[in-house]
C-alpha cells in the first residue's frame, strides 16, 4: 500500500516566544515513497471517492478541495486499527482527519523518489500533491527540528532531487517553514543568513520553472512578527516576486480571521500577492497563556480547524491547508511523544474538540 511518511515535528525551546515556533515534522521513509510509485489506489480515476469508510478514505470533491487524501496516512491507519479493534466511535472521530488532504513532509533519504512517489499517487487520483519543503541548513535554531541540510551544497543536490520528483505533475509546495521568520527574530546567527536567503531564492526560480508548481514562502504568524512589515524584505530577498504566494500559521493556533487581516497588510506590502493560511489545528484559536511552552506545544483544549479548501470567499486567500498533520505531537510536553510522531490521544483530543 502507500508509504509510511514519518516525522520530525519542532518546537521552541522553553525560553523562547511560544508563537513564534510551531511543531513541524517532516522526514519520510525512501521505503514508503517506493510503495506509494507501485500505485495501489482506492479512487484512481480521479472520481470522487465514497469517503465512507475510514480505512480507504476517498478524495473530497475536486472543485472545493483538489489536493490528494493519503489513503495509508497515519489517521487512516489507526481509523483502520480502532475499526478492526471494534472502536467505531474512535474511528468515527479519526475519520475527521483521514479523510482530509494534510501536507506530505519531504524527507532526506530519497527526496527523488518519495517526490515522485507522492505527485504519482496524486495525478493517477486526479488530484494534487501538498508537500513541504523542510532541510534548510541550520533548520529550527537546534530546537526540536534542528538538523537540515549540511550546507548549501547538500541543499541543492537535495532540492534538484525533490524537483526531478515533482516533473510535470500539479504540486503546491510550501517552501521552508520557519526559514524566513528565523532571520528576522535573530534566532538564526547572522552568519548564515546570505546563504539561507541565496538557497531560498534558488529553491523559488527552481520550482516555479516546473510547469504546474506553485510556492508559497512562510510568512510566520501574526503572534510571532507581529508587524508584518518586518516580513518584507526578507520576503523579497527571499524571491516572493517569483513565488506564488506566501503560507501562514504553520502548525500555530492563531485564528483563521487573524491570519487573514494579518495576510492582506502584508500582501499589499509585497505587491499584493496571494497567501494560504494552515488551519490544521486552530478551531478553538491559541490556548490561553501568551506566549509560554502552553500555548505551542501539546496545548490542550484545541480543535481541528477549517477543512481544507481553495473556496475561501476571500480573492486573496488562495487556500485553507492542513499543512500541520493533526495528531501528530508537537514535542515531548504534555506527555507527549517526540515532535512529529503519531499521538492517538491527541488526535483524539482534537477530533472531539471540533463542531
Amino acid at each position: 500500500m502507500y508509504g509510511n511518511v514519518r516525522g520530525s515535528g519542532g518546537g521552541p525551546p522553553g525560553e523562547r516566544r511560544a508563537a513564534r515556533r510551531r511543531s513541524l515534522l517532516g522526514t519520510a521513509s525512501a521505503l514508503g515513497a517506493l510503495l506509494l510509485v507501485s500505485g495501489c489506489f482506492s479512487s484512481s480515476d480521479g472520481g470522487e471517492g465514497d469517503g465512507k469508510s475510514p480505512s480507504t478514505p476517498g478524495q473530497q470533491p475536486k472543485s472545493t478541495v483538489p489536493y490528494w487524501v493519503n489513503p495509508d496516512g497515519k489517521a487512516a491507519r489507526q481509523a483502520a486499527a480502532y475499526t478492526k479493534e471494534g472502536k467505531s466511535d474512535e474511528a468515527r472521530l479519526i475519520e475527521k482527519i483521514s479523510t482530509q488532504p494534510v501536507a506530505e513532509w519531504m524527507g532526506v533519504e530519497d527526496p527523488q523518489g518519495q517526490a515522485r512517489g507522492f505527485t504519482e499517487a496524486a495525478s493517477k487520483a486526479g488530484r494534487e500533491a501538498l508537500l513541504v519543503l523542510y532541510n534548510i541548513p541550520h533548520r529550527d535554531c537546534g530546537s526540536y527540528s534542528k538538523g537540515g541540510a549540511s550546507d548549501g551544497n547538500a541543499y541543492r543536490a537535495w532540492l534538484d532531487g525533490v524537483i526531478k520528483g515533482i516533473g510535470d505533475r500539479p504540486t503546491t509546495v510550501v517552501l521552508e517553514p520557519d526559514a524566513l521568520p528565523h532571520l528576522e527574530d535573530q534566532c538564526t546567527p547572522e552568519e548564515f543568513h546570505e546563504e539561507r536567503y541565496a538557497l531560498l531564492t534558488e529553491a523559488v526560480g527552481k520550482l516555479k520553472a516546473l510547469p504546474h508548481t506553485k510556492v508559497y514562502l512562510d510568512a510566520g504568524n501574526p503572534h510571532w512578527i507581529k508587524d508584518p512589515g518586518r516580513m518584507v524584505e526578507p520576503l523579497k530577498r527571499a524571491g516572493i516576486d517569483k513565488a506564488d504566494g506566501f503560507a501562514l500559521n504553520i502548525s500555530n493556533f492563531q485564528t483563521t480571521e487573524e491570519n487573514r487581516k494579518y495576510g492582506k497588510r502584508l500582501s499589499a506590502m509585497v505587491g499584493g500577492k496571494h497567501f494560504v493560511i494552515d488551519t490544521s489545528r486552530n478551531g478553538n484559536g491559541p490556548a490561553p497563556g501568551g506566549d509560554d511552552e502552553e500555548s505551542w506545544c501539546n496545548p490542550r483544549g484545541r480543535a481541528l480547524g477549517a477543512t481544507p479548501t481553495t473556496r475561501t470567499g476571500d480573492p486573496l486567500v488562495d487556500a485553507y491547508l492542513w499543512i500541520k498533520r493533526p495528531g501528530e505531537s508537537d514535542g515531548t510536553c504534555k506527555g507527549g511523544p517526540k515532535a512529529g510522531e503519531w499521538w492517538p490521544d491527541y488526535a483524539l483530543e482534537l477530533a472531539r474538540n471540533t463542531k
